[in-house]
């Protein structure tokens, strides 16, 4: 059995149910704002489900290479390995406020410190890889095939943020996710990562705080759900708002299943506001041709489970098709996963967020201006970064046939601006 904490504070009891499910009781005297989702109140009735667990349980649990690590360390010791077993061994480090601990257990998040810096600056080659794995995979509730491991670092984050120090020195939880990847299956990732925000910053979206290592082998992104005095905002994707598991992230609409459900949990007054920041995010995942924009890649943040739920700021956004050629839309837009035109972008604003046809084509044209600001300052890191040079042509290749294709414009990228 395993308990479940939310804001440090006790919540409920997560059990196994029958041969493969689940059960999720909350206590008789809890308070609604003890709420583990918005998609599961606080209730009399446990909530069973009859394969894996609720969605909001298994949403952080690390999938690929780094659920692998795990499973190979853990496996001979607890004598099978399912995700139960895998929310006992990450629990205690999570993205968003929930937390797990044995059932006498006493909550304590206790991270290593790993100087951030030091990630950027060394130059480990491919020992970084095995070194991060090694030190951080038990301490790393954070979803994603790619692997991606949860630090502490406290310094470099009040560097990243701003000058005013974020931390108490007892703050003990992790404040940056680290993520790196194979050079020999996806080389140049990181860089990929790195140039795709800044489009999505110069789009006026919110991103989070980055920072790409000098020999290009790790990202190093602030938290975006940790505030200022080392307590958690509230996060939850889409497969969670969709009660779906993360085995059916690639299940579902870009007009129901991302743009509709938000539109049904986004209670706050910036709902305009929002959808718009929705519409233009994935408006600008075709353009980049990010093949990867599933259910998991979208997600709302609130303070207050019973409150206001804004949309997540942008995470995990690359141009896929460098690597996969043939590569298509993660979820189906107009009934189809090919790489819309700008016609079925333009329908998809004016039908869902209300735009005007003049303004929904502003926002495509801002997106074509704004990656084709960033090619600018891409072509420059490829002249000074020989090892990104090929990736990078090719991305630049891609992002042409993004304008061209999907944002509706006989321009190139070398010619705007």
């Amino acid at each position: 059995m395993i308990k479940v904490w939310t804001d440090s504070i006790e919540a409920g009891m997560l059990d196994r149910f029958g041969e493969r499910g689940s059960s999720f009781a909350y206590p008789a005297d809890a308070s609604p704002a003890r709420a583990v989702s918005v998609t599961m109140p606080v209730r009399l009735p446990s909530w069973d489900m009859r394969f894996g667990l609720p969605p909001i349980f298994e949403m952080n649990l690390p999938e690929g290479v780094l659920r692998e690590r795990l499973r190979l360390a853990f496996a001979k010791a607890t004598g099978s390995f399912d995700e139960f077993d895998l929310l006992g061994i990450v629990g205690r480090s999570q993205v968003g406020p929930i937390r797990y601990t044995g059932q006498r257990e006493q909550l304590q998040e206790d991270v290593p410190f790993q100087s951030v810096d030091e990630i950027l600056e060394q130059r480990r080659g491919g020992d970084l890889f095995r070194y991060l794995i090694d030190k951080f995979a038990s301490f790393s509730g954070i979803s994603g095939v790619q692997p991606k491991v949860l630090v502490r670092d406290e310094a470099s984050s009040a560097v990243l943020s701003g000058p005013v120090r974020r931390f108490s020195e007892s703050y003990r939880g992790a404040t940056h996710i680290v993520k790196f990847w194979e050079q020999n299956e996806y080389p140049q990732l990181a860089a990929n990562e790195y140039f795709c925000l800044k489009v999505a910053e110069e789009c006026g979206l919110e991103v989070p705080p980055y920072r790409l290592a000098e020999d290009a082998l790790a990202l190093v992104i602030d938290r975006f759900d940790l505030r200022s005095d080392g307590t958690y905002r509230g996060f939850e994707d889409f497969c969670v708002l969709n009660a779906r598991r993360t085995d059916e992230k690639y299940r579902g609409s870009y007009e129901t299943s991302i743009m509709k459900r938000f539109s049904q949990f986004a209670n706050s007054s910036h709902i305009v506001e929002d959808m718009e920041r929705l519409f233009t995010l994935i408006a600008l995942n075709c353009a980049l041709r990010n093949g990867d924009a599933h259910l998991k890649n979208f997600g709302i943040v609130y303070d207050d489970v019973q409150g206001e739920a804004r949309l997540a700021p942008v995470y995990d956004l690359v141009t896929t098709s460098v690597y996969l050629p043939k590569d298509s839309m993660a979820l189906t837009l107009n009934g189809s996963t090919q790489w819309p035109n700008s016609k079925d972008l333009q329908r998809l604003g004016e039908t869902r967020i209300g735009g005007s046809p003049a303004h929904v084509k502003q926002i495509l044209e801002r997106i074509a201006d704004a990656m084709a600001a960033t090619a600018k300052t891409m072509r420059k890191y490829i002249k000074g970064h020989q090892a990104f040079a090929e990736t990078g042509a090719r991305m630049l290749s891609q992002w042409e046939i993004g304008i061209a294709g999907s944002l509706k414009t006989n321009e190139s990228i070398t010619s705007r601006r």
